[in-house]
């Protein structure tokens, strides 16, 4: 059971990872997509990178009181969970390789 749980933070922290490497390569590469190709590329690369975005502005909302601590926690869990099936597919790809 205790490997179980330590698989499964490790994927967490795998997909978090992954998705924060993701997300600050982007944003020291490009810019604001301004053509279709652009904004199809950006969408592809937000499917990896939107945790570490989603924990970023959810956070920057709830400093600015933009938002209530149940919204925060929502998207904290939200991320949470797309940071894991992230990290499962990390796993399973550093596996194959």
């Amino acid at each position: 059971m205790i490997h179980g749980l330590i698989v499964a933070l490790f994927a967490l922290a795998a997909g978090f990872t992954a998705s924060g490497i993701t997300a600050n390569i982007y944003r020291l590469i490009a810019g604001k997509p301004q053509s279709t190709g652009g904004k199809t590329v950006y969408l592809l690369i937000m499917v990896v990178a939107g945790p570490s975005v989603l924990i970023g502005n959810a956070a920057k909302s709830l400093r600015a009181k933009d938002c209530s601590s149940f919204a925060f926690w929502l998207a904290a869990v939200i991320a949470g969970y797309w940071s894991f099936v992230l990290g499962l597919f990390v796993l399973n790809l550093s596996l194959v390789l």
